[in-house]
């Protein structure tokens, strides 16, 4: 009998126990968009399929629970991209749309389970120079149930480091009035960050020691979040190749809640890199599995 009730308990354990992976990607222009193609330059011009079958190729490998895109465009878009992976053997049920003052590109969100709740941050203003700006891409916050409580993930993707104005290279003061207003989104919905489990991920524009990955580390001596290290195969780093500067650089990250940071498997993040991965964007993608065990 003792047995037998150890063996229930054993169960009961197992069951509120969960695996969750959740991923970044930035697609690169799944829009139309001015570009170079074979047959030269065109405007507005789709995504040609080879890349987009290269993307498909690569999400599938990631099999992401939840997975968070950036560069995406409008509905059809989103749809047509949903369509063709469940076509192709992965489905993703559940999907947000972010539509921020960016009016092509947007944040997205593709789900397996559904969420418990979405917002739409469009309207995070700052002063820039004396004027007041909105976050370009806003800020898309999911949150989800689990077995051993709720999970929230915000999704971004700061500025990119294009910029017209002398006094602000690479718009790295913009990122970081952005990222300020970010985290205090955050600091709004968690006001005791080290007691919560959330992720804060996307494609930062920036590098680790940049201003705006650091404000969304902490405010003052409050964590806010942990950047997960990551590598890929062969022990790289870098998640974006800019072809004008043949360079590459790591602008993508996962950030995790001080709460959170024991639940990640093998201690970090990993950089997906398959070969289609090089055709599919000008990013590699970033995914973190979480093992959600009752504490």
């Amino acid at each position: 009998m003792a047995k037998n009730c150890l063996w229930f308990v054993l169960i009961l354990t197992t069951a509120r126990a969960e695996t969750l992976t959740v991923a970044t990607y930035n697609v690169e222009n799944y829009v139309a968009a001015d570009r170079m193609t074979e047959a030269g330059y065109r405007k507005e011009y789709p995504k040609p399929e080879a890349e987009k079958q290269a993307l498909r190729t690569v999400i599938r490998g990631l099999n992401a629970d939840i997975l968070a895109l950036q560069e995406m465009g409008g509905a059809p878009y989103l749809e047509e991209l949903r369509r063709d992976l469940k076509a192709e053997g992965l489905d993703y049920p559940y999907a947000a749309l972010l539509e921020g003052p960016d009016v092509d590109r947007h944040v997205a969100l593709l789900a397996r389970r559904p969420p418990k709740s979405v917002k739409h941050h469009v309207n995070l203003g700052f002063t820039y120079f004396g004027a007041r700006e909105q976050v370009k891409r806003g800020l898309l916050e999911a949150t989800f149930m689990t077995p051993t409580g709720d999970l929230t993930i915000f999704a971004l993707h700061l500025k990119s480091r294009f910029t017209d104005r002398p006094d602000d290279p690479q718009s790295a003061i913009r990122r970081t009035a952005e990222a300020l207003a970010v985290r205090d989104v955050v600091l709004r919905r968690f006001p005791a960050p080290g007691a919560e489990r959330y992720l804060i991920l996307g494609d930062y524009n920036d590098n680790r020691e940049s201003k705006a990955v650091q404000h969304l580390l902490a405010r003052g001596r409050t964590g806010v979040s942990m950047l997960l290290p990551a590598t890929d195969s062969r022990g790289e780093v870098w998640t974006h190749y800019y072809h004008a500067e043949d360079s590459y650089s790591r602008v993508d990250h996962i950030l995790v809640s001080p709460a959170l940071r024991a639940a990640v498997a093998g201690g970090e993040a990993r950089i997906y890199d398959v070969p289609e991965t090089r055709l599919a964007s000008d990013h590699r993608p970033v995914a973190v599995t979480l093992k959600l065990d009752q504490p």
